[in-house]
């Protein structure tokens, strides 16, 4: 279920959107944009006075934001101030597109909910059936990559630099690494660094500052190994991680 039904007013303007990003976008398109995802219009000869707040990180000094990064960005997080947004038929196919352009890499089946926010986009690499939830936060700037079927829930938080005590302008940056068919619950917090293995669960509230093994369930502050996940002998896609009712939007 990529897209709204066809013929469809939605899917027209999806169709549309799919063509302009193909282009670039450009400061024309991105503009032409706007309006078809529910957005108030900007004068294009304002755009390129636009700078998103990712571009004011010291990281953008090193990786300086291209034309069509900025725009990109900036659509992804003006489309959730859109009535569109809650319109799931739409928002999920329009987020999948912007990922695609955007991340380093986008695996097929993207979903991402509301308010999902990141700020450097080409530091992010997905995998295929990943799901994000509202209100993850993927603090993208040490890299993060995030394996196939894995599911992000509720107000996620990724983290992948730290500040020095001494000195806040002293900062260090470590990848993120999430495994294959893994699960992160609600209001859980991954710190800089850890690679969580294939498989394994973090449950809410969970702050992991550590390594998780595959296959293992962490809780806690700190996260600490409680057990193994009770796969019932299953693993891969026979764990059905499966987002939505009847896979919609997992039929790429």
């Amino acid at each position: 279920m990529d897209t709204a039904p066809q013929g469809t007013g939605l899917s027209r303007r999806l169709a549309r959107i799919r063509d302009l990003l193909d282009e670039g976008p450009d400061a024309r398109g991105t503009c032409e944009i706007l309006p078809l995802c529910g957005c108030p219009p900007v004068p294009e000869d304002l755009l390129p006075e636009i700078a998103v707040y990712s571009e004011y990180l010291p990281k953008a000094a090193e990786f300086p934001f291209t034309p069509e990064q900025r725009h990109l960005q900036f659509l992804w997080d003006a489309f959730d101030r859109s009535p569109l947004s809650v319109a799931t038929n739409f928002a999920f196919p329009f987020r999948r597109m912007i990922g695609k352009k955007l991340f380093r890499s986008c695996g097929k089946n993207f979903c991402a909910e509301y308010n999902v926010r990141f700020n450097f986009g080409r530091f992010l690499s997905l995998g295929d059936d990943v799901y994000m939830n509202a209100g993850v936060f993927i603090d993208t700037k040490g890299g993060v990559t995030i394996g196939n079927a894995t599911g992000i829930a509720e107000f996620v938080k990724i983290f992948t630099h730290a500040h020095g005590e001494a000195d806040h302008a002293e900062r260090t940056y470590s990848p993120v690494r999430i495994g294959n068919y893994v699960k992160v619950y609600s209001g859980a917090t991954i710190l800089p660094g850890v690679t969580i293995g294939d498989q394994a669960i973090v449950a809410g509230g969970a702050i992991v500052t550590k390594d998780v093994p595959a296959g293992m369930v962490v809780a806690g502050i700190p996260a600490k190994v409680t057990r193994e996940r009770r796969n019932g002998g299953r693993t891969g896609n026979g764990l059905n991680h499966i987002w939505l009712h009847n896979g919609a939007f997992q039929d790429e």
